[in-house]
């Protein structure tokens, strides 16, 4: 596909200070940096973002943690200590020429470094101010760490996810961080917006908790209104609490289908040559009443052909059923090369590697930069020179060393 050209993204122009570290904050910037803004990282003197080194896997990547290149990619680095009077200074020169600031500390310690959304608005009131917390800056849990299985946890989402004699099973992703991020970055856009009608800033708040609430609105809407009855998870080929048979993921001879939906019990039986359910046809309660019954003669029926033979049956009589892919068949698709899903990205000019673009296109192009996470610190001169010229002494190279404090 088409990449659009950075000067042509709707962000082009916006200037994005991004104090976040880890995932949650860093992931609402990546996606305005994809819309064109320009997201420079602020980062501790030798140290930086904590996952440049820590975090997702072993796999490193020109000395730097393979989730910080997924992460900050088309991003700048400058480094500044918050104890040190000159980058202090220095910050907020910075923000009074910023549209953006994004910060995911715990609460209050922004604040008392005399960075907390007030101090700000009274350098620039049109800047808007983000803020991802754990759970919230106030009430019993504002102290508690930020950090994604512990806000699956409180959640609730943990009984949701597997089969009914299963333990709590936490998702395999960071979905708190990268939802909470999202839910940031839709909250910042629509400041920006209504910037443009009135003149004025925001202070835009998230956390994660409310991000894992929000992601479970649909079923949770269900149980206030059900009596409040507790999720009942399926014994057999567990899929979602909420629906019933034949919703779930079935083993066939060669691997695993996928059914979700369709327009009839007895019209799944009879493409599936099933016998024995008959007693439940026309009944639509006993879908979710008798429903692991239900799923276990439809799983005996399953492993008998091997995937592609039942999707040949069940497609064509409209049953929403799927292969169950893996990551080799998944990049091998048809579909992941029609929507251009990778990109290549290099760093330093001898450093390459395989990266996602966002899930964005605009006007039938993809948004695309060959731009690496930067090196700590390696854009501190020419942010300075860029935004700072008419206030500060230009700067020459980075400034990745320790400074005095830090």
């Amino acid at each position: 596909m088409k990449v659009m050209p950075s000067e042509n993204r709707p962000l082009d122009g916006l200037v994005v200070l991004d104090f976040s570290q880890f995932l949650s904050g860093p992931y609402a910037s990546l996606r305005l940096a994809d819309l064109g803004a320009r997201v420079i990282k602020v980062e501790r003197p030798g140290v930086g973002d904590l996952s440049r080194y820590l975090y997702l896997s072993d796999t490193d990547i020109d000395g730097d943690n393979s989730l910080f290149h997924a992460i900050n990619r088309n991003k700048e680095s400058l480094t500044a200590d918050l104890r040190d009077d000159d980058d202090r200074a220095l910050l907020r020169r910075l923000i009074a020429r910023a549209d953006v600031m994004i910060q995911n500390f715990r609460p209050g310690v922004i604040e008392r470094q005399g960075f907390g959304y007030d101090a700000v608005r009274e350098i620039n009131p049109r800047i808007v101010y983000g803020s991802i917390s754990g759970f919230g800056e106030d009430g019993p849990w504002r102290d508690l760490p930020g950090q994604d299985l512990l806000a699956q946890a409180r959640s609730g989402l943990l009984w949701l996810t597997g089969s009914r004699d299963d333990p709590p099973m936490p998702m395999g992703l960071a979905v708190a961080d990268m939802f909470a991020g999202a839910a940031l970055a839709q909250g910042i856009l629509a400041a920006l917006v209504g910037r443009g009608i009135h003149g004025r800033g925001a202070h835009v708040q998230t956390s994660l908790f409310e991000a894992m609430i929000d992601f479970q609105f649909e079923v949770l809407t269900t149980h206030l209104n059900d009596g409040r009855r507790p999720p009942e998870r399926s014994a057999v080929n567990g899929a979602h609490t909420y629906l019933g048979a034949p919703y779930g993921v079935y083993r066939t001879a060669d691997g695993h289908l996928a059914l979700a939906m369709t327009p009839s019990l007895e019209r799944l039986a009879e493409l599936m040559e099933i016998k024995g359910l008959e007693h439940y046809y026309g009944d639509d309660a006993a879908m979710m009443r008798e429903r692991d019954t239900i799923k276990a003669v439809i799983a005996e029926a399953a492993v008998q052909r091997t995937t592609a033979e039942w999707l040949a049956v069940l497609q064509p009589a409209d049953i929403w059923c799927s292969e169950v892919l893996d990551w080799p068949a998944v990049l091998a698709s048809d579909a992941w090369r029609n929507l251009d899903l990778e990109q290549v990205i290099r760093r330093n000019g001898t450093t390459e590697l395989h990266a996602l673009r966002g899930p964005i296109r605009l006007d039938g192009q993809v948004l695309k930069s060959a731009r690496a996470a930067p090196v700590l610190g390696a854009d501190r001169a020419a942010i300075i020179n860029d935004l700072l010229s008419d206030l500060v002494p230009a700067e020459s190279g980075t400034d990745n060393k320790p400074r005095k404090g830090a």
